[in-house]
């Protein structure tokens, strides 16, 4: 039955040596471990202490009856976490692994299951048909999934999935967090699917180095951190990557900005002004960049320069790279700025960081000011003003010694447009300023904000009331854009009346 996809010399019927012997429980309430053997010398009869067997049967009767429906249902998942981490054990005993890989879905299913139903009758164990279904699908989950988080992976409404040790597993919907009932048996458990990701892309996870920053094979992010730095369990956090590429109409349709605010951003884009998106921790930086790109002519050539590849680009001169961490030995590492300088000879039309957070900084202020028209990157602020800030900081941290008047100096002349994005209380998720960048006044860097997103005020259910307007400020780049062929009506600059 198993000749295709067992080991040599395997045999599915054997259980492993230390494997419990699980008995079902009469009632279908749970299973328990079978007692072991023991050599016990026999009372004699005239000291066998007298049971009431009535009164012992009224008792667990008694105690079913005030069981609640939370405790059954906890009860059975115990069980049903037992029995399938036996039988995970016995699938990687008896399961060719490498043939797995090129196996077809349907087979696999059907030779999992086969094998689960011998090992459920050496075990005696009964289970009734949803119980079954629901195990071969975790066990198939296990051997060629993520385990546990397999179902949350494949659920399009989930946007993070945060593992805080084994026995919480919080997931964010619509822009809210909340707790939901996946678990995992123990840290070995979940350290073990840390190991299956984390090798999968050629990167380790351990004692000596306890975080990693990888990558599914869908694209998604994943960052881990284990003990003995994570004190109450490893943790884990996923950022799923979209399946469905937002474009700016979908961004519009969802209330992420205005039609108004996307002809600006489609001219400023195909006019080749450099962009910065800032904002902060899942606001939606990636997704607004992943936007604006869409407006790129198809014939210009992008290098787009990571640290862990999410961009996802339409065009179709895309060049994709992604930086690299040191090996055991320390050596190997590769950065984005060293990425970014090998860009430069690259023959670049755009250079798109997907995150600038250290001494790339100065290189890609230097290429938004050396012909590369049009590049954009993100940056983690507040304001706008802020994100102008932290440039400055950045560069300082690169250690070059630069008077802080030059420094604003060249950012003036980098950076043309500021596109803050934000997350809101309520979860979502709203681009609420754009501001131009005009050149320097004296030794302060001179800005105005063209759109901004207004808050009115709350529904009963806690929903933000707003609006998106226009602050009355002509563009300070509405000739380039008449150059260009993007001659915006002067409507759009136009604030609305107050309500």
């Amino acid at each position: 039955m198993f000749s295709k996809y067992k080991k040599p010399g395997s045999d599915p019927k054997k259980a492993s040596p230390g494997a419990p012997k699980l008995a079902t429980v009469e009632g279908g309430a749970g299973t328990a471990p079978a007692a072991p053997d023991m050599a016990v010398a026999p009372i004699p009869k005239a000291e066998a202490p007298k049971v009431d067997r009535r009164a012992a049967r009224i008792e667990r009767e008694k105690a079913a009856a005030q069981a609640t429906p939370e405790d059954r249902e906890r009860k059975r998942r115990e069980r049903l976490m037992d029995i399938k981490v036996e039988l995970h054990k016995q699938l990687l005993d008896n399961l060719n692994l490498a043939a797995l890989e090129s196996a077809p879905e349907k087979e696999l299913r059907a030779e999992i299951q086969s094998i689960a139903s011998e090992v459920l009758n050496d075990m005696n164990v009964v289970l009734n048909r949803e119980e079954r279904q629901t195990l071969n699908s975790e066990l198939f989950d296990e051997v060629t999934g993520l385990g546990p988080l397999e179902p949350l992976l494949k659920d399009d409404d989930v946007n993070d999935i945060l593992v805080n040790g084994p026995q919480q597993v919080f997931v964010e919907r619509a822009g809210k967090l909340m707790l939901t009932d996946v678990t995992f048996k123990d840290e070995r458990h979940l350290l073990r699917i840390i190991d299956k990701i984390v090798s999968a892309v050629g990167r380790r996870v351990d004692e000596s180095n306890p975080s990693v920053d990888a990558r599914l094979k869908d694209g998604s992010r994943f960052n881990a951190m284990v003990p003995p730095i994570a004190v109450d369990g490893s943790l884990v956090s996923i950022r799923k990557f979209k399946k469905d590429k937002l474009a700016i109409d979908d961004l519009v349709q969802f209330g992420a900005f205005s039609e108004e605010m996307a002809a600006y951003l489609q001219a400023a884009v195909a006019c080749r002004l450099n962009i910065i998106v800032s904002g902060g921790t899942g606001s939606g930086k990636t997704t607004t960049l992943n936007a604006l790109s869409s407006f790129i002519d198809n014939s210009e050539r992008i290098l787009t320069i990571e640290d862990t590849a999410e961009l996802q680009l339409q065009q179709t001169h895309v060049g994709r790279m992604e930086s690299r961490p040191a090996n055991v030995e320390g050596k190997g590492a590769v950065s984005q700025r060293d990425c970014l300088k090998n860009a430069l000879r690259m023959r670049p039309d755009r250079i798109i960081v997907g995150e600038t957070r250290g001494e790339e900084v100065i290189d890609m202020l230097q290429a938004m000011n050396t012909g590369h028209d049009g590049s954009m990157t993100t940056i983690h602020a507040n304001s706008a003003r802020d994100a102008v800030s932290r440039l400055e900081n950045m560069v300082a941290m690169a250690g070059i010694e630069m008077p802080i008047k030059a420094i604003r100096s060249q950012i003036s002349s980098a950076v043309n447009l500021m596109v803050q994005a934000s997350r809101l209380q309520d979860g979502s998720r709203r681009m609420v300023s754009i501001t131009e960048i005009t050149g320097m006044e004296g030794d302060v860097i001179s800005m105005q904000e063209v759109f901004r997103y207004e808050r009115l005020g709350l529904t009963p259910e806690g929903k933000i009331i707003g609006r998106f307007n226009a602050t009355g400020v002509r563009s300070h780049y509405s000739e380039r854009f008449r150059q260009w062929g993007y001659d915006l009506p002067p409507s759009i600059f136009e604030p609305m009346a107050a309500e």
